[in-house]
């Protein structure tokens, strides 16, 4: 009998590993591959962030570059004698920065296999979208987290068909649905209040500038009702002040970054993703499979979580007055809307699970590389 294949060398890079988004989907893709066929060591162009630590607790190696506003080609440099020392068989990169630089250097290094990880129709930017495009030949596949993603990239982005496929966002399912629920006096809201939450970054793309005087309106209805903005970023100090503005400063906590989001799920009435744009958003699938009633804006990604009416609500996307009406749908019937949350949480253990996700990932490198799939008694599947 001959003796078992090597694991493959697989690298991935990605723009820094502080706890956003795209960081943890990083994290629960490359924990998840089967070790015996894939030997995965991580590039971080920034410094050390804190998903370092659960990486190289996986025994997963990690590298940081440290680069600074990653404008100097140095880090190309680094990255590309990283590689050539490794030589792995195919690199998957996530986020623009990375995206770009992590082409430039496989090309430098003699990495022929290229994945690309598009996280977000970007509609701020067209220099993005520009270079993009001008390095994607260098590409064997854009990897997109929903199909509208997908289809922004093609007619927006210019990008391939033929190179762009669809694998979404993940979620730890039983980390979520089985959350102990918190108490929320630390935030100064009362017990027993109506408590509408919000998981993200403080920023204009995240629609918060309408969510406020939404929920003020809903507040006249509701005078025990409370906002919870759990997270931070650039506009903290705007929406500060239009809270005091609003005179709703005891109704609407800032709350910062939180370490127990699902126990925060788990205490709260109802979420809304206000959001503007979107990829395909995981706080609406951590929502989801915490089992709170749900109300997004009908931004990438969504269409593909959330059927309104059938497992949640979504509303026109920049319009405070839709974000009313949909909050007061979900706070009037609580028995219904409980309802939607109970079918939320069984589409996303039938089909968003990080399981799943990375299983579609290990068959997306099995084709390129040209090894078998797994098979589904194998670890993965």
């Amino acid at each position: 009998m001959s003796p078992p294949s090597p694991p493959i060398r697989l690298a991935f890079c990605i723009t820094d590993l502080d706890p956003g988004g795209a960081e943890r989907a990083l994290v629960q893709i490359v924990t998840r591959l089967d070790r015996t066929r894939w030997e995965p060591v991580v590039y971080c162009l920034s410094a050390p962030g804190d998903l370092v630590a659960v990486l190289e607790a996986a025994d997963i190696p990690v590298t940081c570059f440290g680069a600074s506003g990653l404008r100097s080609i140095g880090v190309i440099r680094q990255l590309a004698r990283a590689l050539k020392q490794n030589r792995p068989q195919l690199l998957q990169t996530f986020l623009f920065h990375a995206n770009l630089i992590g082409r430039l250097a496989a090309r430098w290094a003699g990495v022929s296999q290229i994945v690309s990880g598009i996280r977000v129709a970007e509609k701020r930017i067209n220099l993005h979208l520009r270079l993009d495009r001008l390095t994607n030949s260098l590409v064997a596949f854009n990897v997109c987290v929903s199909q509208a993603v997908a289809d922004f990239s093609i007619e927006r982005g210019g990008l391939s068909p033929k190179k762009t496929i669809v694998i979404p966002n993940g979620v730890d399912y039983e980390k979520f649905a089985h959350a102990q629920p918190l108490s929320l006096t630390e935030f100064g809201i009362p017990p027993d209040s109506r408590v509408v939450v919000t998981v993200g970054r403080l920023d204009p793309q995240k629609g918060l500038t309408f969510l406020l005087p939404a929920f003020s309106e809903v507040h006249s209805q509701y005078p025990d009702a409370h906002l919870l903005l759990v997270g931070e970023g650039p506009q903290r100090e705007e929406l500060q002040s239009m809270t005091n503005d609003l005179g709703l400063n005891t109704h609407i906590h800032f709350a910062g970054w939180q370490p127990d989001v699902p126990g925060i799920l788990k205490s709260c009435d109802c979420q809304v993703l206000a959001s503007l744009w979107e990829g395909m958003a995981n706080v609406v699938l951590e929502g989801m499979a915490a089992g709170i009633p749900i109300l997004a804006t009908a931004v990438e990604g969504v269409a593909e979580q959330i059927v309104s009416g059938e497992n949640g609500i979504v509303v026109e996307a920049g319009s405070a007055s839709a974000l009313v009406v949909g909050m007061n749908q979900l706070l009037d019937d609580p028995q219904n809307a409980q309802t939607m949350a109970a079918r939320a949480q069984v589409v996303v253990e039938e089909r968003f699970t990080w399981d799943k996700v990375a299983a579609q990932y290990d068959s997306l490198y099995a084709e390129i590389v040209g090894i078998p799939p797994l098979t589904k008694s194998e670890p993965g599947t």
